[in-house]
């Protein structure tokens, strides 16, 4: 009885972190975009997509995580830069996990999800998405390729960091 009664104590609070919270973070952020206009127009355009060197020596990168895949597929980063991921989802809840780190960020649709990252070592960083979000969830995967400073091609203001461009 005691079990039970502690079972269905515990189901309000998951469904509260899985629903309840990230929905509120939704509807009480000023970071919204519409999700099925994201590659029309603003922030989330395709050429405004991948790796953006700032007037302060960081970087932004800008994703969208849609089922199956991450866009874009594969980014380069510098090493020891701040990277202010801006990312958002345009269809349902997703979750980029970066492999080899504790980086996880939750993706919700109509939402911008921020976090800022900062790799110490050159390597290739493995993504998955930890959300299981329909049935090819299983190949939602994508990379950071992480390179030296010193050999970071330096872009210009239009240029985005793409893998293919390496």
């Amino acid at each position: 009885m005691l079990l039970t009664i502690f079972v269905l104590c515990l189901i309000p609070l998951t469904r509260y972190y899985q629903i309840d919270q990230p929905l509120i973070r939704r509807f009480r952020s000023a970071r919204k975009v519409d999700p099925l206009a994201l590659h029309a127009a603003g922030e989330f355009v395709e050429n405004n997509l991948g790796t953006e060197f700032n007037s302060d020596g960081s970087v932004t990168l800008r994703m969208i995580a849609q089922q199956y895949l991450f866009v874009p597929h594969c980014v380069a980063i510098p090493t020891a830069v701040p990277v202010h991921l801006r990312i958002t989802s345009a269809d349902v809840v997703h979750s980029l996990a970066i492999e080899g780190t504790d980086y996880v960020v939750k993706i919700v649709p109509g939402a911008i999800s921020q976090v800022t990252l900062e790799f110490p070592k050159p390597g290739i960083y493995k993504t998955v998405c930890r959300e299981f979000c329909g049935a090819g969830h299983y190949d939602m995967r994508s990379e950071f390729r992480v390179l030296p400073k010193s050999a970071f091609p330096r872009m210009g203001s239009s240029d985005r960091g793409y893998c293919a461009a390496q």
